[in-house]
């Protein structure tokens, strides 16, 4: 019963409509309709070459004060609300359609420079080991004059764990830069996580490569369906990351030091490859998909064969037995003892010598 239910799962789940429909249907025209989160939580890291300290605000205003302060300035908000993010944009000088932007959903990432404000909006990648399926979070990163303000939607995960830690060690870069060096951290931890979100899917590709030569059959191309999928999420949110990197390449606004640039080339160079290993493992997923037809063809064929070479094996017995069982008067051998035997006898010699013929052309 267990069996038969998790070959179910691999059968329905992977052509589910839902899961279709969330991956393919994306329209940026329709207003979307945020839910309000549940848990919000605001943490404000303020550091300097010489110190650094970071807490928690109890609500939006009490992170105001850090933009009249000399101090690099960290605020990270989890958790989305509409009216959090509308105060705290109001606040800081960010343009409405920033604040906008923050708000949406399913946006195409992207960056944009309004009002002297650097704009980032892009999506973390994580892969749920259950599912075997790729889970997206966007990420709004805001930097202005000494400050940076990014916007979670999950306030439960994310990849910035390593880069808090850094913030409390005195040697590192990123207490040794301004905020522009943060924006670019920020960025380059979510790309280096998308190469392991690679490996996994990676490893899922391997395997399903393995169950095709070794044993195709429907839940294999259900695999095969479920994992075209998951490549569509990865191409639609890691290809664009590479024009962001390359507007603040590009970009002239004074927020981004020269000594910056450089950083963001590196992160430049990773998205490429980043974006070359999705290509690759979209062209692996069709050539999968050919392999598993050619499998089955050639399963088919192999039972046509057989079925084939029966049926000539066959032929001589019912020949045989056609002519000695029509019904006229004189037919050879008909009233002879031996006659039954004889009959019989040629029914399993000339298929033997048939086999023989046929092993000797390579037939099978």
């Amino acid at each position: 019963m267990r069996r038969n239910k998790k070959y179910l799962d691999y059968i329905i789940n992977p052509i589910d409509s839902l899961r279709t429909k969330k991956v393919l249907q994306v329209n940026p025209t329709i207003s979307p309709s945020r839910t309000e989160s549940v848990e919000s939580r605001i943490i404000v890291y303020e550091y300097n070459k010489d110190k650094s300290d970071f807490w928690q605000a109890n609500t939006i205003e009490d992170c105001f004060p850090s933009l009249q302060k000399t101090e690099n300035s960290w605020i990270n908000i989890d958790g989305l609300r509409k009216n959090d993010v509308e105060k705290i944009c109001l606040h800081f000088g960010i343009h409405p359609l920033i604040a906008e932007d923050v708000l949406s959903i399913g946006q195409r990432p992207k960056m944009d420079e309004i009002d002297g404000v650097m704009f980032g909006l892009l999506y973390m990648l994580y892969f749920n080991e259950k599912t075997s399926s790729v889970e997206t979070e966007q990420i709004s990163i805001v930097l202005g004059k000494d400050f940076l303000i990014s916007f979670q939607e999950d306030a439960t995960r994310d990849v910035f764990n390593g880069l808090r830690e850094k913030i409390k060690i005195g040697s590192s870069k990123v207490r040794q830069n301004k905020t522009d060096f943060l924006f670019y951290s920020l960025i380059d931890s979510i790309v280096d996580h998308y190469f392991i979100v690679m490996e996994r899917l990676g490893e899922r590709i391997e395997s399903l490569e393995e169950d095709i030569v070794k044993h195709a059959d429907k839940m294999t191309l259900s695999k095969i369906t479920m994992l075209r999928k998951e490549m569509i999420v990865l191409k639609r949110n890691i290809a664009p990351v590479r024009d962001l990197v390359n507007g603040i390449l590009k970009s002239e606004n004074l927020i981004i030091n020269e000594r910056t640039e450089k950083y963001f080339k590196d992160v430049y160079d990773h998205i490429l490859q980043a974006n070359d290993l999705a290509e690759n493992y979209r062209d692996m997923m069709v050539n999968l998909q050919d392999l598993y037809l050619s499998n089955v063809n050639l399963k088919m064929n192999e039972i046509m064969k057989i079925m084939a070479m029966v049926t000539c094996l066959l032929a001589p017995a019912t020949v045989i037995g056609g002519i000695f069982g029509m019904n006229f008067i004189r037919i050879p051998l008909l009233h002879n003892d031996w006659g039954f035997y004889i009959s019989v006898s040629l029914m399993l010699v000339v298929p033997l010598w048939m086999v023989i013929v046929f092993k000797k052309r390579g037939w099978f």
